[in-house]
């Protein structure tokens, strides 16, 4: 160790040197750093579910701009839009085809006893364009009456349940005192909203929905002319329909913007936030409290330095190079417990929770900024001290 930091450094490397003098001390600070990273590392994991499950449902549908209500927060927390936008909508050059989306939420009682809920999405089947490429060459089967298309990944669900599905067979169960059948699977995946979702006709959606109505569905889809700028035909379908209640977006825009009210406006994307802020400063504080305590330690060995004419920058590298060890030393357990604890909430909840390469790399540079940072300010006590008093 000692040869490899001499030759990263190019010099004895003191600050390894000061804190492997002491391991009980390094074990602490290790294990501190690595807990602040995993900390960081759940809150953000969270966090990416949160913002993964949001925008989703996205992946079923295949459109361009979409209309909503100026009342709803999200896709699937939405108001109502009246059916006649679709036929206004039409009408703008540009705009090729149009359908009206149904989204609701269904609970579903399975043979134990308990309830899962599945957010249920209700396409009109004769054009099948409008949903994802996966979904194009079953969706047309959904036209027979009450039938559905369920997620494979509902959190709660029987796995028997899923295997006879995805071996072709066929699964009836009543809810809402409609019998319904799910004579396919798709692989979404549970969220915060729902434990599931589910797919179906818009006639079997306003059979299980009873209380809705066709002529309010809560989104408008469209699909626009080939070689035509989307947000060209944005532009005129705002200067074209009704001001008001509507909202009127790409698909990207509203996916987008999802994401930002729920990490924004949300308690729970705002809690998570905060949880991150929180391994941040409990990171700063744990290096901190290691370096200035090593530093008042080795006050006389930097005093001796100091009246031999080593500058304020030689200080500052020795400290910054104990920082940096403390970094990857801490990152790395943390990294790896992180993904341990990713895998079993993944597997318990259902959520999307997975490491991405950009979130590992955005912890392990904000690690190693705290950590810097906290070396800074350790040294503050040295800057303007004379070696004299310093004995």
């Amino acid at each position: 160790m000692n040869r490899l930091l001499t030759l990263l450094f190019g010099r004895l490397p003191i600050g390894w040197l000061q804190l492997s003098h002491s391991r009980g001390r390094l074990l602490a600070a290790v294990a501190g750093v690595g807990f602040a990273n995993l900390l960081v590392f759940m809150q953000l994991g969270i966090m990416g579910a949160l913002n993964n499950s949001t925008v989703a449902p996205y992946g079923l549908l295949n459109a361009d701009i979409i209309l909503s209500s100026q009342e709803g927060n999200t896709l699937t927390d939405s108001g109502h839009i009246p059916r006649a936008r679709m036929f206004q909508a039409l009408g703008v050059a540009g705009v090729a085809e149009a359908t009206a989306l149904y989204i609701g939420n269904l609970p579903f009682t399975l043979e134990d006893g308990s309830t899962v809920s599945l957010l249920s999405f209700g396409l009109d089947v004769t054009k099948p364009q409008f949903a994802s490429l996966p979904l194009v060459d079953t969706i047309q089967r959904l036209s027979l009456e009450n039938t559905v298309m369920l997620d494979k990944g509902t959190r709660g669900m029987p796995e028997t349940v899923i295997d006879q599905l995805v071996a072709g067979g066929r699964l009836s169960f009543e809810t809402g005192g409609n019998t319904f059948t799910a004579i396919g699977t798709m692989d979404m995946g549970g969220g915060f909203l729902a434990d599931g979702m589910m797919i179906m006709s818009d006639q079997t959606f306003l059979r299980a929905f009873p209380s809705r109505a066709s002529g309010a569905p809560n989104h408008i889809l469209l699909r626009t002319v080939d070689g035509v700028s989307i947000d060209a035909v944005v532009a005129r379908l705002r200067g074209a329909l009704p001001e008001g209640n509507l909202r009127i977006q790409t698909m990207l825009e509203s996916a987008a913007n999802d994401q930002a009210y729920m990490s924004t406006k949300r308690p729970t994307g705002i809690i998570f936030g905060f949880g991150v802020f929180m391994g941040i400063l409990v990171g700063l504080v744990i290096v901190y409290q290691v370096l200035s305590t090593d530093v008042a330690d080795h006050l006389r060995e930097y005093a001796t330095f100091k009246a031999m004419g080593y500058g304020q920058p030689f200080f500052l590298g020795i400290v910054f190079e104990e920082a940096i060890i403390l970094a990857v030393f801490g990152f790395i357990p943390g990294f790896m417990v992180s993904l341990g604890l990713y895998a079993g909430l993944n597997s318990v909840t259902g959520l999307p929770v997975a490491m991405e390469a950009g979130r590992a790399v955005l912890v392990f540079l904000g690690t190693l900024a705290a950590c810097s940072l906290s070396g800074a300010i350790a040294t503050r006590k040295l800057a303007n001290a004379d070696p004299a008093d310093l004995f």
